[in-house]
């Protein structure tokens, strides 16, 4: 059994609108060996804490306290506070097996005026696990514009509809023209088995959960549910606003889709409810 989670920490927020990145790591940890693959959204650094104290650099603080998984970052925001230290925002995946390479894709980001917005970004990474490569897409699209988040959604059908293509593609690349297949030529896998995780900003039925499900060129998925394949007929269990009375409902924002050639494998698909602070519960996916 392979287990993911995902979780947006949004910079380690505590109850109390603090951060405390030992409250995210310990909750991490706590999962034991129950997990193979960790991808976390809103990873900051030298951003401020709701109630204005420094977050410091998490990106760091996470790889120190998780020193014994491989790990890999994406900056979606990547600037500099007044004082010249590094303003950044962005998502990161831990594995127990090797990251065996990564790559790192700025999303859309159409004018929409008057809707405030940021930079977005995927993270995507092969990883090496104990039934073969797993291509696996770290994602957190835009929260108000949906004109931008829509655009995110293109985006990622045409990434995995460029991966799928790679993955049909049999036999090792030609030789560069000056020289053997050595860096950075070497050949890289491109799995057809991938997921694709994280925090969407939308809900099931909308007009990007929907698009993102749509057909691909050769007319069959891009991706599938995992929710829909784990929980057949069952609305999505929500995974935002448990905890926030400011929230109107408690919704599903976050989710884990599959590659077709992943969905069979597909067993259970569930939101950890115990996690405190972040407005979002970690998800957890488990393939057989």
């Amino acid at each position: 059994m392979l287990t993911l989670i995902t979780w947006n920490i949004q910079c380690a927020r505590t109850p109390d609108d603090g951060a405390d990145l030992d409250r995210i790591a310990d909750r991490v940890l706590a999962f034991g060996a129950r997990f193979d693959i960790l991808l976390l959204q809103e990873v900051g650094c030298g951003l401020p804490a709701r109630d204005g104290r420094p977050v410091g650099d998490q990106f760091a603080g996470l790889a120190r306290r998780l020193d014994h998984l491989h790990a890999a970052s994406a900056f979606a925001l990547d600037t500099r506070n007044p004082d010249g230290s590094p303003r950044r925002l962005g998502c990161m995946t831990f594995a127990r097996g090797h990251i065996v390479h990564v790559r790192r894709h700025a999303l859309p980001w159409p004018p929409d005026p008057g809707v405030p917005a940021m930079p977005r970004a995927a993270l995507e990474t092969v990883i090496a696990t104990a039934d073969g490569m797993l291509r696996v897409l770290n994602v957190h699209l835009e929260y108000f514009s949906a004109r931008q988040r829509m655009a995110q959604v293109e985006h990622l059908r045409a990434l995995q509809a460029e991966a799928h293509a790679h993955a049909g593609v049999s036999g090792a690349p030609a030789a560069a023209p000056d020289g053997p297949r050595g860096v950075p030529f070497a050949p890289l896998p491109h799995p057809a088995a991938a997921v694709l995780a994280g925090d969407f900003n939308m809900v099931p039925g909308s007009d990007g959960h929907a698009r993102l499900l749509a057909p691909g060129p050769d007319g069959g998925p891009l991706w599938r549910d995992a929710w829909e394949l784990a929980h057949p007929g069952e609305p999505h269990a929500p995974t935002v606003g448990l905890r926030d009375t400011t929230a109107e409902l408690p919704c599903p924002f976050d989710y884990a889709c599959v590659s077709p050639a992943l969905a069979p494998r597909v067993r259970t698909l569930r939101v950890d409810t115990a996690a405190a602070g972040s407005d979002h519960q970690p998800l957890l996916l488990e393939l057989a």
